[in-house]
């Protein structure tokens, strides 16, 4: 094995969950572009989303020209499930309010969490309960697993590391703040 596998599998490793969470350090970020790419949007929809807020990056803002974003795990999980959202025809005001949703529940379980919409809105069950309620009314017209897209999103930077030729995932200032600190 030589040492780029090594790296893989430590990073691959570092990706892996608990408690529906991965272990990834608070400094630990990916730059936009990585972000996008394991999201499956388009670095144009993550510029303009981080713009007017829908998902602003939490481990670093853009602070001016030549800044970067550094956008955590969860970030690019909620940016996959917005893109999800929008590819099944919801409006991105309502996507608006089931982010905010998502950020007020403060869940931590997110494995465990499925959005449902009827088409109009967008709702946030955290039991199997919740989502025979939302069906059995008929509210439910399709749902979105959480912990489905959470491995998704695993996966994804996985193989964005793996493309990248053996580079860090982590972007380039987070690995030379992590240097730093030790």
């Amino acid at each position: 094995m030589d040492s780029s596998d090594n790296t893989t599998e430590r990073y691959a490793k570092d990706l892996l969950f608990t408690d529906g969470m991965p272990v990834i350090t608070e400094e630990q970020g990916y730059r936009g572009q990585i972000a996008a790419t394991a999201a499956g949007i388009t670095y144009r929809q993550l510029d303009y989303w981080a713009r007017t807020g829908l998902v602003e990056p939490t481990v670093q803002s853009a602070q001016g020209s030549g800044s970067q974003r550094l956008y955590g795990f969860r970030d690019i999980l909620v940016l996959k499930l917005v893109k999800r959202l929008l590819d099944t025809g919801i409006s991105l005001q309502q996507i608006r309010v089931a982010v905010d949703q998502l950020r007020a529940s403060g869940i931590n379980d997110l494995a465990q969490t499925t959005l449902m919409s009827d088409g109009a809105s967008v709702y946030l069950c955290t039991s199997n309960d919740e989502v025979i309620d939302l069906v059995s009314r008929g509210q439910g017209v399709f749902g979105i697993a959480v912990g489905k897209v959470l491995r998704e999103v695993e996966s994804s930077l996985v193989s964005v590391e793996v493309s990248e030729a053996g580079s860090d995932p982590r972007d380039e200032l987070a690995k030379r703040r992590n240097q730093r600190a030790s």
